[in-house]
């Protein structure tokens, strides 16, 4: 992990769905800065959630302790408005009212996503559940961390996303669970900034999760063997990239003229000068944009 010569040391997170992939990534990248770090997700090491993963929030708290921060594991089903406000109630407790940055990084629709399927003839209980996992969960959460932030006049509200366009991504109810949260960041960017509080989306390019690790059957070591069956996966990036770029937003002074924008980690990473974990600064919407043109296809 980068050295963040401990910048946002004092500073109090929420990562919103930190068990693995960008939200574990987030909340270490915050821990390596310095950062107390409350990572929720639905599976500990005691219960996996239906998604059936084995990583834990456990896990991610210990990593966020190691590098350098503190790092609070709570189990927490986001859905559930009595167990989001109890989290809430805790942070107030213990951090006396403190909470600088959120992060709602909340999917839980890897299971739920029905690709190659026209709208109609999707399933509404999946699509319906979708819709609750992945843009409910963010407004329940944000409803009751964020007047911690207005009591104290100062806060950063950060909405993880796929795409930062209009361009549309394939599958109807998943296309509209990322755009609404691009539009939830927007609205209360609008609410927040007479609070002196900012809000953005954030999305990362083609992301090689531990999930799309094994759905290649690669691991990090030899992931461009995955190359072969899937040639975008050339230009994926690590979680690693969109840990670094909140840390970068987080430490930025300027923060607040990005508020209500929707941000890409290839952008930024331009803008701010860091790098993967390799050491490369991959750019996957100039890579998308030349696949596509090599395949006779517009953008």
């Amino acid at each position: 992990m980068e050295d963040q010569s401990k910048k946002l040391a004092g500073k109090v997170a929420l990562v919103a769905g930190a068990t693995r992939g960008a939200g574990r990534a987030i909340a270490v990248a915050l821990g390596s800065a310095g950062a107390t770090v409350y990572c929720t997700g639905r599976t500990t090491r005691n219960q996996r959630s239906d998604i059936g993963r084995s990583e834990t929030i456990d896990e991610t708290a210990e990593q966020v302790t190691a590098a350098g921060g503190k790092g609070i594991a709570v189990q927490v089903d986001h859905s559930q408005e009595a167990e989001v406000k109890a989290l809430i109630e805790r942070i107030n407790t213990e951090q006396n009212g403190q909470l600088d940055i959120l992060v709602n990084d909340i999917w839980g629709g890897e299971t739920l996503t029905e690709w190659g399927k026209p709208f109609w003839e999707l399933s509404m209980e999946k699509g319906l559940l979708l819709l609750e996992r992945a843009i409910f969960t963010h407004i329940i959460t944000s409803r009751y961390a964020v007047p911690l932030m207005v009591a104290r006049g100062k806060g950063l509200v950060i909405e993880i996303t796929d795409g930062d366009n209009d361009k549309y991504r394939g599958n109807l109810v998943y296309d509209l669970a990322k755009t609404s949260v691009i539009r939830l960041a927007k609205g209360m960017s609008i609410e927040l900034q007479p609070k002196g509080i900012t809000a953005f989306a954030l999305t990362p390019g083609f992301l090689r999760s531990e999930q799309m690790l094994d759905y290649f059957s690669v691991t990090e070591a030899n992931w461009r063997d995955a190359i072969a069956k899937e040639p975008y996966f050339e230009a994926s990036e690590t979680p690693y990239f969109i840990g670094q770029a909140v840390v970068a937003l987080a430490t930025d002074p300027k923060v607040a003229d990005k508020n209500g924008q929707a941000l890409a980690t290839w952008h930024l990473g331009q803008e701010y000068g860091f790098k993967d974990a390799d050491g490369s600064q991959p750019h996957w919407w100039n890579f998308f944009v030349a696949k596509q043109a090599e395949e006779g296809k517009t953008v």
